[in-house]
């Protein structure tokens, strides 16, 4: 059996690097959510810092944009849930503008309020999931993407696309329904 050198798994001082917040030395320390840099002080200083650096870009402003709200320029800019547009003016001006389309470009308007339309949503989890953008006056929720076709039994305003042991499938989502069929 080969001989493992320990010295690569020992601390050198000289590749130790000192916490911005009471110059002790960070180690490299692991939690459910994965490494990361902590204090050797913890729990007197509680300074970490993610070992991975987030790729995060800086936004860039789209030239001859507008604001509806405040006449400012437009942005593209980069959040915890990807890229959005958002006005530049921002903490002042809090204008979003999100992707509220399918893949095909249609924007499937609420079964339940008809006033919102279904947008793609991520939990913290990380689970996508599909909810009424008039939220929280409609709470209307899928699992599933939306199609933008109303059910030939029942007649909801809606079917949603699901994988099965056949292939694709659409199919209400309804649970009292039992309307299904395979994709084209």
């Amino acid at each position: 059996m080969a001989k493992v050198d320990q010295d690569l798994f020992t601390p050198h001082a000289k590749e130790q690097e000192a916490c911005p917040l009471c110059h002790g030395n960070l180690m490299v320390k692991n939690s459910k959510h994965g490494g990361f840099f902590g204090c050797e002080h913890y729990p007197s200083c509680d300074y970490t810092r993610p070992l991975v650096q987030s790729g995060k870009i800086e936004a860039q402003v789209i030239a001859g944009s507008q604001c509806p709200k405040c006449g400012g320029e437009l942005a593209v800019k980069s959040g915890r849930f990807g890229l959005f547009i958002g006005c530049t003016q921002y903490p002042e001006c809090d204008h979003l503008e999100k992707h509220s389309q399918d893949e095909k470009g249609i924007a499937i308007s609420c079964p339940i309020c008809k006033q919102g339309y279904l947008e793609h949503k991520t939990s913290r989890f990380g689970k996508s999931f599909y909810a009424c953008s008039a939220y929280p006056g409609c709470k209307f929720i899928l699992n599933y993407p939306p199609v933008a076709e109303s059910c030939p039994e029942c007649d909801f305003a809606i079917l949603v696309e699901r994988k099965g042991a056949a292939g694709m499938r659409v199919e209400c989502p309804v649970k009292s329904c039992k309307y299904k069929r395979l994709m084209e």
